[in-house]
């Protein structure tokens, strides 16, 4: 069972995650939605491609740009659709 929490809460718990380069991509229905909000950053990754972003907010507190995404997986990435990554002081254990 992987686990994505911050400040004390949960974010997300799923068995059936993807991992890529290192990253655990959670199915969006294992996701705590509340817990996101919509954040304007966008990247690119070379074979992912287009990155999208949450903040996470918890007890008032916000985390920037901690959960991402991509909408519209590359094909070689099709795998992670659906999915919600964490990041930036997220602990994610497996």
């Amino acid at each position: 069972m992987a686990k994505a929490t911050w400040n004390g809460v949960v974010l997300a718990e799923s068995d059936h995650v993807q991992v890529v380069e290192g990253s655990v991509y959670f199915p969006i229905e294992s996701v705590d939605e509340s817990l996101l909000e919509d954040n304007p950053l966008h990247t690119r990754c070379y074979w992912k491609g287009k990155a999208s972003y949450y903040d996470v907010v918890v007890g008032g507190q916000r985390l920037s740009a901690a959960a991402f995404f991509y909408p519209k997986p590359w094909p070689l990435a099709r795998r992670i659709t659906g999915h919600v990554a964490f990041w930036q002081g997220v602990a994610v254990t497996r």
